[in-house]
């Protein structure tokens, strides 16, 4: 397993100190995550004064999965506690809040590419494209450290794209020699697809649509599976050990249970299955 060491502090959501971005900063729409609407910069019924959640405990129970899936890699203390030097966006002015809750997304957007960076970091396989990761690293880690007004600014795209291209690189050389025969899945359409036990060592699925797919006892090592849409996801006694650009978002969003092996930077959700 690969040493997962260089994964820096702050890049998990820490809601104490944060000032409930994520409950007031994005919209959602009724649906089977959420069973209201809500629009965006404005407060969720369920954020308490002191920007806790009023039913943490219940969520799933209460119909609001969408936000048990969700994580900010670090970017609600960031932009709480760093752009915006610890002022609640209660007590300021209502322009500054608009400002807080805009620069909240671009924030969080910067975050996750700090994580797939800093992963890619960890692959010796990819060692001849590291100076251009920690080039990259350090150029997100400025670009989400400027001022609100710069980062209300930021065209993320052109940024992301130079980021994914550069990943797409460490991950081509991580899996050579892993997938063999097995057709890559990028960006495939595998809604509901029957892959039990399937042997999809190496291959790529990143950006595949899984949703509802059924991955039980599949072999999931060295597979790519950045933006691949996980959501209820069977994974039951699946194995994705060093499995490329997993997040805790996609864990989340799947199904799984015990038996189920992850990469040792992500923790097994608490609605899975313990057996």
């Amino acid at each position: 397993m690969r040493d997962l060491s260089l994964e820096p502090a702050g890049l998990r959501g820490d809601c104490a100190n944060c000032f409930g971005l994520c409950c007031v900063a994005l919209p959602f729409a009724a649906s089977a995550d959420f069973p209201v609407d809500k629009r965006a910069g404005t407060p969720c019924r369920n954020l308490q004064d002191d920007h806790r959640c009023g039913i943490h405990a219940r969520l799933r129970q209460e119909g609001f999965t969408g936000c048990t899936v969700y994580d900010c890699f670090g970017a609600g203390q960031r932009v709480s506690q760093v752009t915006f030097g610890g002022r609640d966006w209660r007590a300021g002015p209502a322009q500054e809040a608009r400002r807080m809750f805009d620069v909240f997304p671009v924030v969080r957007q910067l975050h996750e590419l700090l994580w797939y960076l800093t992963e890619a970091l960890t692959l010796p396989a990819a060692r001849p494209v590291h100076a251009d990761l920690r080039r990259l690293l350090d150029r997100t880690e400025e670009l989400a450290g400027g001022t609100a007004e710069e980062l209300a600014r930021l065209e993320v795209g052109a940024h992301r794209q130079e980021v994914g291209e550069l990943l797409l690189r460490a991950s081509e050389l991580t899996r050579a020699g892993l997938r063999g025969r097995r057709k890559d899945r990028r960006g495939a359409d595998l809604m509901g697809a029957r892959l039990k036990g399937a042997d999809l060592r190496g291959v790529s699925l990143r950006g595949a649509y899984l949703i509802a797919a059924d991955l039980t006892g599949a072999d999931l090592r060295g597979a790519d599976l950045l933006g691949a849409d996980l959501r209820d996801t069977d994974l039951t006694d699946a194995d994705l050990t060093d499995a490329l650009f997993v997040t805790q978002p996609q864990l989340n969003a799947a199904r799984g249970n015990a038996g189920t092996k992850l990469p040792g930077s992500l923790t097994r959700p608490a609605h899975w299955a313990s057996a």
